[in-house]
């Protein structure tokens, strides 16, 4: 029976460091570091002691992710390469291990090799080097399942059907016979149907019919089935289960439909990055990106921008409800021929990683922002419709007139950014999808990216300018809310992202998030979240740090309050208060227009005295009538409280946890100037990762909590005017 071990613990990393997978080779500052030093070759080795009872077995290790050039031998003698940095790669052990202990060796080239996507131009994102994602031991019978895609045609009639495509695993051509039984289960592992079939070959097919009661895979009811299956042959026997769902998605001219219904699409694109750590972080990290990408931000959809991303991420999207674009990786840059057969094998791998994926709808076979290149994209996308009938296929550009061999075209249009920089180019969010394609026809459509590089801003940024970055976000999603050719805008970016020195600002930073590279939220983030409905989370978050002098003319007029409210109550000192509406003469589209106070809520009289003498000021939103948010913000903040929030206070093991520490005012509202260090102490069975004194950023800061075990973790920040808050972790 397969068995599938971690095999994580104990590498020795260019042979002087024990370390557990997954890793970085090189660990970065925050800020202004030279991204040359990761481009180089690493070493990992690890002791294999070959196991008596694994004799007739096939045994190998799965790597699910190292970067960019992995080369693997055992006890000196290669065994396996892999070029590409973002899919899995196995190495077969099978009839080369020795009696006792065997080394294993991976060499790890992080240079920036032209012959290997997404390399050969220059790329606006750090690619990092290192064994970044988990390894995992594998034994199983002789023959063993593989591959194996899960389809679900026609989810709109009453009957259902599943259909299962299995390719059998037999690499010493042992002569096959047996049987395979498969088991359909429900979300609370109920069997709701079986069947068992004979092996005759090494590829098998098995359906199910007529299944009724089954429930859709959807953004609001992410309903999950599985499938096991269970290999008997002389050899031996195997079994795997696999998590997917009930869905049918489909681009038309009209719109996406999701289940023959139309979905506004509203999302972001997410680099997998963090501070210090590069891609290496796991488990944890990865589902509580997707938890802020559908909870936090309430966005239906996430592109994995510029290449497949971690299975863990994809399988929270799967289970919260998060519509995924996927692509393969690349930017601008198309090389040679061996280099597009690269690229071409990219599709494969990707595919057929993720196909069972209920959350992926649609795959990404063009390199992102490249030009045409008619033969080159007639082969990705014959391989994707070869390998998957069942998804659409797109590939992102932000030329005009470019040529469709896609299912949709799909399109980053930065048109918000041109007026500035073009006298003949009036402000607007998008243009017409047909000014964008220079088609005689409608066709499918979707806009992948705006925003971003256009408008990069900072927490810290002066209020005017970040409101100014929350505007754009809104009139970009009200201009594809308005447009029936447009099945959906999704920004340019989830979270800020470390960068070659070419771009950015200069810090190696791309500031184009509507979070900061710690997750958390500029103002822009609330754009997002506010247009969810206020039965599931009532958004009411003013634009303002509330003082004075902070902006040019003083004061904080025009106050933009993005909420899903149905109006708010501004309360500043003594003054009468006034109600307001949301503002929907200027964004007439949006499920939730902002509101936004401005001169024309006050009398002369009002104006004449406003913010002559700053006083304490109160926003309350209203849904049906009743108070449901209420932001109060003080005349005179002050640094008040010292907050230490880790995402969980139980991880584990063998996890990292998000620590964030924000530095608030007397209100609770954090102090959006103050970047005075503070110390950070780890002990117990985890480590810190990132500086032990570090810098407040717009008010906070963050790092990680890397469990080395279990057990009791203790954190203490300190602070020099607000002392120590102490917080611990329990690792199980």
């Amino acid at each position: 029976m397969r068995t599938v071990s971690d095999f994580n613990d104990g590498w020795l990393f260019e042979g002087r460091d024990i370390v557990r997978l997954p890793h970085t080779a090189v660990e970065l500052p925050f800020s202004y570091f030279d991204e040359t030093s990761y481009q180089r070759t690493f070493t990992y080795s690890k002791v294999i002691n070959n196991d008596p009872a694994w004799a007739g077995s096939e045994v190998s290790i799965r790597f699910d992710g190292a970067m960019a050039n992995a080369q693997v031998s055992l006890n000196g003698q290669p065994i396996v390469g892999h070029t590409d940095g973002y899919t899995p790669f196995v190495a077969r052990l099978t009839g080369l291990l020795q009696d006792g202990d065997n080394t294993l060796t991976v060499v790890i080239d992080g240079s920036e090799n032209p012959g290997i996507p997404p390399f050969g131009g220059a790329i606006d994102y750090l690619t990092y080097a290192g064994i970044y994602r988990e390894a995992w031991l594998e034994v199983t019978a002789p023959v063993s399942i593989g591959l194996h895609k899960i389809e679900t045609p026609d989810v709109l009639a009453e009957a259902k059907r599943v259909t299962i495509a299995v390719t059998l695993d037999n690499p010493q051509a042992l002569d096959l016979s047996g049987s395979m039984t498969a088991t359909l289960r429900d979300s609370a592992g109920s069997a709701i149907a079986t069947q068992t079939i004979e092996v005759t070959g090494d590829a098998l097919n098995i359906s199910f019919a007529g299944l009724t009661d089954i429930a859709l895979w959807s953004t609001d009811n992410p309903a999950l089935y599985t499938v096991t299956l269970d290999l008997t042959t002389p050899h031996g026997a195997d079994s795997v289960t696999t998590t997917f769902g009930f869905r049918s998605a489909e681009w038309r001219p009209e719109g996406f439909f999701l289940n023959g219904q139309r979905i506004q699409i509203r999302g972001l694109n997410r680099h997998q990055s963090y501070p210090y750590i590069g891609y290496a972080l796991g488990r944890a990290a990865q589902e509580k990106d997707a938890d802020i990408l559908k909870n936090e931000l309430h966005l239906n959809l996430v592109r994995t921008s510029h290449y497949p991303q971690s299975k863990y991420f994809l399988d929270a999207c799967d289970r919260l409800g998060l519509m995924v674009f996927e692509e393969i990786p690349g930017w601008q840059h198309i090389g040679d021929l061996a280099w597009q057969d690269d690229a071409v094998e990219n599709v494969r791998r990707m595919v057929t990683r993720d196909w069972n994926h209920p959350s992926i709808i649609i795959w990404g076979v063009r390199i992102n922002e490249s030009q045409d290149n008619h033969d080159f994209y007639v082969r990705t996308n014959a391989l994707a419709r070869e390998l998957d009938s069942t998804r659409q296929t797109g590939g992102v550009r932000y030329i005009t007139d470019s040529e469709l061999l896609e299912d949709v075209y799909t399109m980053n249009d930065f048109v918000l950014g041109e007026y500035e920089h073009n006298p003949n180019r009036e402000r607007m969010g998008l243009r017409p999808q047909q000014e964008v394609t220079g088609l005689d026809r409608i066709v499918p459509y979707i806009i992948t990216e705006y925003n971003g590089h256009m408008y990069p801003t900072k927490s810290h940024d002066q209020e005017q300018r970040q409101a100014e970055h929350v505007i754009r976000h809104l009139e970009v999603m009200n201009a594809g809310y308005a447009d029936p050719q447009v099945s959906g805008t999704i920004g340019w970016c989830a979270f800020d992202y470390n960068t070659h020195k070419d771009f950015g600002s200069g810090d190696r930073i791309c500031h184009h998030g509507v979070m900061d590279m710690f997750r958390e939220p500029k103002f822009a983030a609330y754009a997002y979240a506010s247009q969810v409905d206020p039965s599931v989370a009532a958004v009411m978050k003013p634009v303002t740090f509330w003082a004075r002098g902070e902006r040019n003319i003083g004061g904080v007029l025009p106050l933009i309050v993005l909420t899903n409210c149905d109006e708010v109550e501004l309360r500043y000192g003594n003054n009468p208060p006034k109600r307001i509406k949301p503002d929907i003469a200027r964004f007439p589209h949006l499920p939730h227009a902002p509101v936004i106070v401005d001169r024309r809520h006050f009398t002369a009289e009002e104006l004449g005295v406003w913010g002559m003498m700053w006083e304490d000021g109160e926003i309350t939103g209203y849904v049906n009538g009743q108070a449901v948010a209420t932001a109060r913000f003080v005349s005179d903040p002050l640094p008040t409280t010292l907050e230490v929030a880790p995402d969980t206070t139980t991880c584990a093991a063998t996890e990292a946890t998000r620590v964030m520490v924000r530095m608030l005012d007397q209100a609770g509202n954090k102090l959006p100037f103050m970047s005075e260090p503070v110390t950070i102490s780890v002990t117990g069975a985890g480590r810190l990762i990132g500086p032990a004194t570090a810098p407040l950023r717009a008010g906070s800061t963050g790092f990680w909590v890397q469990a080395t075990g279990p057990g009791e973790i203790a954190i203490a920040v300190s602070h020099d005017r607000t002392g120590t808050t102490t917080q611990s972790l329990t690792a199980v």
